[in-house]
């Protein structure tokens, strides 16, 4: 853990970052577009150990927060907020993990963004900049104070301090927007909720949860989807792996949106990420698993892999249609996949028994969130030991 020393605040009223080792950070009022703002200065003696960083990017409403935690328990122990802190922070730190969510990076709050007429979605909503120099910053094993976008008020809290942990998730918007940001992740990850389901999965969230009427969701949707469409969903083509949500073939005309067909985009040649496959590596299948071993109710289920084209990527493709009633059984499907990076058999299964409450646990969703995470701590683990080894190959020249 890096050993922090934080000076004297001073006054400034502009932008700026200092270096070797030192950054300055900035403290914003909570007001709706006045603001003032305050130098902090963190000197940090970072250890050797680089922080792996991850970015996840999806629309509002969209799972982040669920795989968050699949992707954290991987890992062991819970995801919490940072304690004696803002309890309205956004931030998730484990042992191992800290997620970040970016609409802290906003530099307009609720109030600034109706005045000037744009959504969050807009990158002039959004401090590009300072989102970089703080990332870049927490990958190289500096501390930093990070800005809180207050969800339930509205308004920029001020900051909070990160230390720089083993893994670093950015999980928001604009991930994979800005591509000096983009060039630092060592992994990332989008998940494509398409229209029908983002629909009922953001009336759930927003009605049951925040308390919005139908009226204001279907507008707040409407109003956001040209920039979503200009901003945020081309991101997707710069992932690594995209989890792909999509309605039912199984059912025709179906518009319920109970059962989902979901796919794996896992694009090839990614370094410490070997996509995951069903019976041969490279073969094109389609599998409809037997009813004796794996109990589904109406319309069933079947599984299909292929390698195909994304954007202009190669990429392998495993896709799920349809949902499983036993998740112990789902053990009969974890053995005829190969590249799981699991530490033992049945351990896709386990995770999976393990939070069964979440949401999308009889379905793709969590299925394939669960191997991405699975994905994630080997390519971590290649990571680390390849920068341990590297002194020790340095020695023998």
């Amino acid at each position: 853990m890096a050993l922090c020393a934080v000076s004297t605040p001073t006054t400034k009223t502009h932008l700026g970052f200092s270096h070797h080792n030192h950054l300055i950070f900035y403290r914003t009022s909570s007001k709706s577009t006045k603001t003032t703002t305050r130098t902090t200065h963190i000197a940090c003696s970072a250890g050797d150990q680089k922080t792996v960083v991850i970015g996840l990017a999806a629309d509002s409403g969209c799972g982040k927060s669920t795989f968050m935690r699949r992707l954290t328990s991987v890992f062991g122990g819970a995801a919490e907020p940072p304690k004696g802190g803002n309890p309205d922070s956004n931030t998730l730190i484990s042992d191992t993990t800290t997620v970040i969510c970016l609409d802290d990076y906003h530099s307009l709050d609720r109030y600034g963004r109706k005045e000037k007429g744009v959504t969050a979605l807009d990158p002039r909503a959004n401090n590009f900049d300072l989102m970089y120099e703080q990332v870049k910053a927490i990958k190289e094993g500096v501390a930093v104070e990070k800005p809180i976008y207050n969800h339930v008020t509205g308004l920029l809290d001020p900051p909070e301090l990160i230390q720089p942990p083993k893994i670093l998730v950015i999980e928001g918007l604009h991930p994979m927007y800005d591509p000096r940001v983009r060039d630092l992740l060592d992994f990332s990850i989008y998940l494509d909720i398409s229209n029908e389901v983002k629909f009922a999965w953001k009336i759930q969230r927003d009605m049951a949860e925040r308390g919005h009427s139908l009226e204001s969701i279907k507008a707040s949707i409407e109003a956001r989807k040209p920039d979503f469409d200009a901003y945020i969903d081309p991101q997707k083509q710069y992932a690594d792996a995209v989890i792909e949500v999509l309605p039912t073939q199984l059912i025709p005309d179906d518009n319920e949106g109970k059962v989902l067909r979901v796919r794996l985009i896992m694009k090839e040649g990614v370094k410490y990420f070997s996509p995951v496959y069903l019976f041969d590596e490279g073969s094109t299948i389609s599998w409809i698993p037997c009813g004796r071993k794996l109990t589904c109710s109406y319309p069933g289920i079947k599984f299909f892999y292929g390698p195909d084209a994304y954007y202009s990527d190669e990429v392998s493709l495993l896709e799920m249609d349809g949902m499983f009633d036993r998740l112990d059984e789902l053990i009969y499907v974890e053995s005829h996949l190969s590249n799981l990076s699991t530490k033992f058999y049945g351990e896709v299964t386990q995770q999976m028994l393990k939070h069964a409450d979440f949401p999308g646990s009889n379905n793709g969703t969590g299925f394939f969130q669960t191997i991405v995470g699975l994905k994630i701590r080997d390519l971590y683990e290649q990571i680390i030991g390849e920068s341990a080894s590297a002194p020790l190959e340095a020695a023998k020249v």
